[in-house]
């Protein structure tokens, strides 16, 4: 391939340093694009999946992979195509990448209750931002390729820092500002017009490059745009330097995933907490990425030890330590793990006309990382084992690095080699979390995974038969308690107790025979208890799992005396295709979690509720959620509708062990009912006044109401 002279300003009528920013501002901006269109995204689809943080994993494995697709284009083109023909062919892609603007997906993408998610979510993304996606993935390193041609002299890895500081901007200014700020609409136009942006953009790079010339040669120049310190300075790569592009940054996915999973799923419930794993993944890059000099490898790999064995020791004392303290050892590891994994690719660079290739094989590691968890991991693991195996291979990774390079550590006057003393770390370590994979069955009769999350079925009291009962949780969340003695077993229990603002609903509602109840959220379907003859209980669940837990581990369901229904799919889309269901109670019971379904409590869905719902009928919405108060989203729905509102929060004095704290809020037109004896006495307000909050399709942000 024919090498490229530098321009000259006078040439192109830029000067070095207007055009050098040129291919800066490109760049970045195509990174922002990238980050901010995946919460933009994930906020049209995440309402037709249940709001479930698998939704995000999903989509992140889409990123991943057309992410690798860019980068193979990238690769493919810098290599095999002469400067002109890259320029045509990127422009030619780039107009057609417009045509499918504005990227929001159509109604008719809504699952039925049969659609396997992930692969549904993948095909959507694909046709409603495949094309746009790919080319601002293709960027990064095909503008570095073209910059290293334009300015052989100049180091261009500083370059992929900076597009990893767009992608860290776009995605802590997205829920902070954007969301907040404009609806889905707006930000779908401002994306569009950001991208029209970029194109513009990136026409002046591609400008630049056609009017560079054609040199005699370029070797000399491309030997020395290399900086001193690099793993392959002068020489081609090995088979042993790609393997590690490969696999260190896989690896880096697998722990970024992985972590995601546990702190979201199963240690804690706070909104926007899969944020901070991103965060630190991104950061990472960039200050490995940046200069040589911030990657400090024999005191990073020094500190990487106790934090494993601090990791090992949390992992083991699961919920029994603080939440905060399980975050920080989750991330703060994550973060040291990443920058040991991210340093030593850097440490391994090539010179820069092997650039597209190298980080081809970094987006290809990333992808496969991605692949493990979303997709394997589901169906290999019962529980979020794939961080203690992330630990491992990244171990494993470093074993391999130091017995292929000898490396020896000076501890005195004396020196040994490094990589016997990591074998025995590796082997130690190995039996550590196999271990602890195996002391997380402790308690449990059952543990299961899908794409909603890992769910385990609890023993409690098992010598004591007037306290022994099954327990059904996800991470700290109860989804419901039932004991085994005849005696107790239909008794309400955890957030459902006869004194809660459901419980209270049911017992003194004036028709006492012959009600229709729907529910949002199945649990173990403690609320059927409540049921009489002549009842029925129309029962709305996304989770399958949930559904076959609820009807062969606990008993509620199959000793109502009221007649039983389940529906398994995203309630508010079998609402809305359902004829009017004449409902006397609905009760929305999801919103505990780590992604609160917002698209249940918006100004639309409770148009669709009020639809089911006869005229003298009541909402009860479990607002119990230690992360966010939805209480001024409940005044905004009752001004709205001109709805009575109830709240029924702790009940005064001592209450049994099995009857959980919960917060209630009561919505009705029958003024009456809400007023009465039996109901007035138990309402109050919150300590704190609220604001009316008016959620709609259009604009939602959980973060304007993080308690």
């Amino acid at each position: 391939m024919n090498s490229i002279s530098p321009i000259r300003s006078e040439d192109v009528g830029l000067s070095p340093r207007l055009s050098q920013a040129a291919f800066a501002a490109t760049i970045f901006l195509s990174a922002f694009l990238l980050f901010q269109v995946q919460p933009l995204i994930a906020k049209y689809i995440l309402p037709w999946f249940g709001g479930s943080p698998g939704v995000w994993t999903a989509c992140l494995l889409f990123f991943q992979v057309v992410l690798l697709s860019g980068y193979a284009y990238a690769h493919v083109a810098s290599r095999y195509l002469a400067p002109r023909w890259q320029v045509v062919l990127h422009m030619v892609l780039l107009l057609a990448a417009l045509a499918f603007l504005p990227i929001v997906p159509g109604s008719h993408w809504k699952p039925d209750a049969a659609a396997e998610p992930t692969g549904r979510i993948l095909v959507m993304l694909t046709v409603c931002l495949g094309l746009p996606y790919f080319m601002l993935s293709s960027t990064g390193p095909l503008l570095q390729a073209w910059f290293s041609r334009v300015y052989p002299g100049v180091v261009p890895y500083r370059l992929y820092a900076l597009s990893n500081a767009g992608s860290l901007l776009a995605l802590v200014s997205y829920p902070t500002f954007f969301e907040r700020s404009f609806t889905r609409q707006a930000q779908a136009a401002i994306w569009s017009w950001g991208l029209g942006g970029f194109v513009a953009f990136c026409t002046i790079c591609a400008w630049l490059l056609w009017q560079s010339k054609p040199a005699a040669t370029g070797s000399e120049n491309e030997a020395k745009t290399n900086e001193p310190g690099s793993g392959t300075e002068g020489q081609a790569p090995t088979s042993a330097h790609r393997l590690l592009w490969f696999g260190l940054p896989a690896c880096a996915s697998v722990l970024l995933l992985a972590t995601t999973n546990k702190i979201c799923q199963d240690v804690a419930v706070i909104p926007f907490l899969w944020v901070l794993p991103l965060i630190l993944y991104l950061l990472s890059f960039i200050v490995c990425f940046d200069s040589p000099r911030w990657y400090r490898r024999t005191l990073l790999q020094l500190l990487l030890l106790p934090t494993l064995g601090l990791l090992c020791y949390v992992l083991f004392s699961g919920h029994t330590l603080p939440l905060l303290t399980q975050i920080a050892v989750y991330c703060g590891s994550l973060f040291v793990c990443c920058l040991v994994c991210h340093g030593e690719v850097y440490r391994l660079r090539p010179e820069p006309r092997f650039l597209t290739s190298f980080y081809l094989l970094i987006a290809a590691g990333g992808a496969s990382g991605g692949v493990c968890v979303a997709v394997v991991a589901p169906l290999a693991f019962q529980s979020y084992a794939e961080l203690n195996w992330g630990i491992w291979l990244l171990c494993a990774l470093l074993l391999f690095v130091h017995l292929r390079e000898r490396t020896v550590w000076t501890l005195g006057d004396r020196k040994f080699l490094l990589a016997p003393a990591l074998l025995i770390a590796l082997i130690a370590l190995g039996v550590t979390l196999v271990v602890q994979i195996e002391q997380e069955k402790t308690g449990a009769v059952f543990r299961g995974r899908d794409f909603y999350g890992a769910l385990r079925v609890v023993e409690l009291n098992k010598e004591m038969p007037e306290r022994h009962a099954f327990q059904l949780k996800h991470g700290r969340i109860t989804h419901g308690l039932q004991f085994t003695h005849p005696d107790l077993a239909a008794k309400p229990t955890a957030y459902y107790g006869e004194t809660s603002g459901v419980g209270l609903v049911l017992l003194n509602f004036p028709r006492s025979t012959g009600r229709r109840i729907g529910m949002v959220g199945l649990g173990i379907g403690t609320l059927a208890a409540y049921g009489k003859a002549g009842d029925t209980f129309r029962i709305y669940e996304i989770n399958p799992q949930i559904k076959q837990l609820a009807e062969t581990r606990f008993t509620y369901l199959k000793d109502s005396k009221a007649t039983v229904e389940v529906v398994l799919g995203d309630a508010r889309l079998c609402l809305e295709r359902e004829p009017s269901q004449q409902f006397d109670l609905l009760v929305l019971d999801a919103f505990s979690g780590d992604a609160p379904p917002v698209h249940l409590l918006t100004k639309e869905a409770f148009a669709v509720y009020l639809r089911h719902l006869k005229p003298d009928g009541v909402i009860a919405v479990n607002t119990s959620n230690q992360y966010v108060d939805f209480f001024p989203v409940m005044l905004g729905l009752s001004a709205n509708y001109r709805l009575g509102m109830n709240h029924v929060g702790r009940s005064e004095g001592p209450t049994p062990w099995m009857i959980y704290a919960s917060q209630w809020i009561l919505l009705s037109r029958n003024e009456r009912f809400l007023r009465s004896p039996a109901m007035l006495p138990h309402s109050s307000l919150p300590e704190k006044p609220s604001d009316k909050v008016l959620w709609t399709d259009e604009y939602a942000s959980l973060f304007s109401v993080l308690q």
